[in-house]
């Protein structure tokens, strides 16, 4: 029932997605300027939850747009309506819904679909990682110098060593490809894949990396923060790698790398 449920409500919020996509909806900014939510991310989310509420009413929900919704259950919906909603409010076809399932406190389910490209992710706990039905497996890459990874960058910047820019910096300055594509659940999930080799970034929500986390490590990989411990989706710094490349990658990260 989970896997369905999960499934029926990402394809719902889905349709919201591709009913506005380089059509006419309301934008407005939260935080900045430029950290954005439109009518679609609300109507996906009204949508995600209609599917969800009919057959678990009783369950927690955590979402970007609604915030927390908490009920006395041991199962936590983390979902993200639009993530990449600044690509989306540009026509840029990199976004997506995002869905992870916790229960009792860890990850079980996660789907991420990018209906543009037709892109559906999926993993549950223990059964491996799909996209479009086909298993998945991260690249076996084991060489950071010859990686190609993808990042993202927070709209405010800390004022701290080793930020999102010096760590960016450092990557490039040794050659190494790094790509910015605005939708942590993709990057995640691309990593996955095998497209990517790795995927850094220093200021994510639970909605974020909820759904990618849990498929990412279904599909061989390795995430952690940036300490290097189990990583949580509740704590903000997430690297996650085909496994290969993830010390190294940690070691440039935290400013010790000497390649």
């Amino acid at each position: 029932m989970l896997k369905q449920t999960l499934i029926k409500a990402t394809l719902a919020g889905s349709k919201v997605l591709q009913q506005y996509f380089n059509g006419s909806f309301t934008v407005s900014s939260k935080s900045n300027i430029n950290d954005l939510v439109t009518q679609a991310d609300k109507e996906s989310e009204e949508a995600i939850f209609k599917v969800i509420r009919e057959e678990f009413p009783d369950h927690y929900l955590l979402s970007e747009e609604a915030g927390d919704l908490k009920m006395d259950s041991n199962t936590k919906w983390i979902i993200d309506p639009i993530d990449g909603t600044v690509n989306f409010a540009n026509g840029i076809p990199i976004c997506c819904v995002s869905i992870g399932v916790e229960q009792d406190g860890k990850m079980i389910l996660g789907a991420v679909y990018n209906p543009f490209i037709n892109e559906f992710f999926f993993s549950e706990k223990g059964h491996g990682a799909t996209l479009n039905d086909k298993k998945i497996t991260v690249s076996n890459k084991s060489d950071l110098l010859r990686s190609c990874l993808v990042t993202g960058f927070p709209y405010s910047y800390l004022d701290a060593p080793n930020g999102p820019l010096q760590v960016f910096e450092k990557l490039i300055r040794n050659n190494i490809p790094v790509r910015r594509l605005g939708s942590a659940a993709i990057d995640i999930c691309w990593v996955a894949c095998g497209r990517f080799d790795g995927f850094y970034e220093h200021n994510l929500n639970a909605w974020d990396s909820a759904a990618g986390f849990l498929i990412l490590e279904e599909a061989g990989g390795k995430v952690t923060d940036f300490g290097g411990n189990y990583y949580s989706p509740y704590q903000p710094n997430m690297l996650a790698t085909n496994g290969k490349i993830h010390d190294d990658l940690l070691l440039a990260i935290n400013g010790n790398w000497n390649p």
